[in-house]
């Protein structure tokens, strides 16, 4: 399967961010080496929503953040095993996969704790336990798959062995003052030892060798409920496996078990697994279901989310997480700022008035003809970025750039974007905190950090009577933030200007930077349209000066 890179705009997205994500995830998707998928960072507006359904185009998959996760390792399929398997599997499977612990599920698959090789020598070491049989209630299956071993004579009504385990090779008589009642016998085909063992019923003989047992002994061990049981193994070999019968619920950890959810984020996990020092540790799914294991030789793989970053270079305005995340390229036509990466990337900044303008001619510099829908897209966003040209930040890229999407998207770029604006300026019915939120990005200076909001409208006047609700909203946001100014930028169209509403300790700046006198919080200014050519570079001179 192809890596993912995720391709996204600036948070509180608008139309050219969206629209330059979705258009570029195409043109990489034809041309790349990995699976390019767009993505948003929040909402998409009225505007956007209108042209995403206007060409018949689902938004993109949200995401959070791209902090690493464990579903993003390539982590240790290991199968988990059952409670009731041997010692012996459990320490087979491990070597076989040169893993030190596997997980242990329940009948439901469900983490049920978790066994490892010292647990297996743990053990194995104890030989002073001689009653470990009956302890961990092994069964005649294990027995059997433990030992290679075959029934000679099975006692039905007994489930498990709780007897001391003893190695015949003394004479006779001393056997038959050892033996008790319900004991377990390692012997060779020695009649004489198997008459006594099964004299005194104990519950099992284990026969050496392959030996078989005669028919008369058979029948005695009937009488006495005594089973028995032949391996090909010697009575050394068979005397060191049988503990390796012990099912693993016997000697697994079940309590305080340490576990890992696959969409935990790897920079929590980190300091767990310093703490504790194990070896591995399970991993399940959001069924709580194992999926295997993971270790801190994952954690140092290397390995991040790839992304691409369009319509911003910013890491205030970027996916939370992108310090932990590998950049690939950068499309955008704002200024330059804070984002820096580990080695050379493609970054492609011009000064047009749309990301989308530089995602447009990728294609056809390419000699790829973008799809119609994909076409409309982009010269959707052109309009809106640019105003339809009467933003200064316009150019005649943009406006040439427009008239080739429009033949492609087919539509009439007057009648669209009448109605678009229509549709997309339109506030009835939003709340202060959804027209601030609607187009809103954090700039960060040495000694200021500001908010700006710009919302477009046909008839600002509408929003008169929830001007004072806006400036309580806005006042808020800034002591919530930290922020020494917020603006909100409201741009009329057609009047071709916008009012500025402004709040915060530092709000003297808007009266230094657009020589104006506000009154009341607010001042209007003819022939503003753009934050990033009008509003921003003055704020950003008198901040710095």
């Amino acid at each position: 399967m192809k890596d993912i890179v995720y391709i996204t705009g600036h948070r509180n997205p608008d139309s050219d961010s969206i629209c330059a994500a979705l258009a570029y995830a195409e043109f990489k998707n034809k041309t790349g080496n990995f699976q390019y998928v767009p993505v948003r960072l929040g909402d998409i507006n009225r505007e956007t929503y209108f042209i995403l359904a206007y060409f018949g185009v689902e938004p993109p998959q949200y995401i959070e953040n791209v902090r690493l996760q464990v579903s993003d390792l390539n982590i240790d399929k290991i199968a988990p095993i059952s409670s009731d398997i041997t010692l012996k599997m459990a320490w087979n499977i491990m070597r076989m996969n040169n893993i030190k612990s596997l997980p242990v599920v329940d009948e439901n698959e469900t983490l049920n704790g978790v066994v490892s090789v010292s647990n297996v020598t743990e053990s194995y070491m104890d030989v002073w336990d001689n009653m470990i049989l009956g302890k961990s209630k092994v069964t005649v299956n294990n027995l059997l798959d433990t030992l290679t071993g075959q029934i000679i004579h099975l006692d039905k009504d007994r489930k498990h062995y709780y007897g001391k385990i003893f190695a015949l090779s003394a004479s006779p008589e001393d056997v038959q003052r050892t033996l008790e009642e319900g004991d377990i016998v390692i012997t060779g085909n020695r009649r004489e030892s198997l008459e006594v063992a099964i004299r005194k019923r104990v519950s099992l003989i284990i026969v050496t060798g392959s030996g078989e047992v005669e028919e008369s002994l058979i029948e005695q061990a009937s009488e006495n409920r005594v089973t028995i049981l032949s391996t090909p193994y010697d009575t050394y070999t068979t005397s060191r496996l049988i503990t390796q019968a012990v099912p693993v619920s016997y000697v697994m950890s079940r309590e305080d078990i340490i576990y890992f959810s696959s969409d935990d984020y790897i920079g929590d996990i980190r300091n767990t697994m310093a703490e504790t020092r194990f070896r591995s540790y399970p991993v399940v799914n959001e069924e709580s279901k194992v999926i295997g294991t993971i270790s801190r030789y994952h954690l140092i793989s290397g390995k991040k989310k790839k992304v691409i970053l369009v319509d911003h270079n910013e890491k205030g305005q970027s996916v939370e997480g992108l310090n932990e995340a590998e950049i690939l390229e950068i499309i955008d036509h704002h200024r330059v700022a804070d984002v820096a990466t580990t080695s050379p990337i493609f970054f492609r900044n011009e000064p047009v008035g749309s990301t989308s303008t530089i995602v447009a001619n990728i294609f056809f510099e390419n000699g790829i003809r973008p799809s119609k829908k994909t076409a409309g897209l982009l010269a959707g966003a052109i309009i809106s970025d640019t105003l339809l040209f009467k933003s200064p930040t316009s150019t005649n890229v943009d406006k040439l750039t427009l008239e080739r999407l429009a033949q492609i998207a087919d539509i009439d770029v007057e009648e669209f974007a009448l109605e678009m604006f229509k549709y997309g300026t339109s506030l009835a019915g939003k709340t202060p905190e959804e027209i601030l939120k609607q187009d809103f990005k954090i700039f960060t200076y040495d000694s200021s950090r500001i908010g700006v909001s710009q919302v477009y409208t046909m008839d600002a006047e509408s929003l008169n009577d929830l001007k004072g609700d806006i400036i309580e909203a806005m006042e808020e946001m800034t002591s919530d933030f930290g922020f020494s100014l917020q603006v909100l930028i409201v741009t009329d169209i057609y009047k071709e200007g916008s009012e500025l509403i402004v709040v915060g300790k530092q709000k003297d700046i808007i009266n230094k930077a657009f020589g104006v006198n506000m009154k009341e919080n607010s001042v209007y200014i003819p022939g503003i349209l753009s934050r990033k050519k009008q509003v921003i570079p003055p704020i950003s001179s008198v901040i710095n000066r």
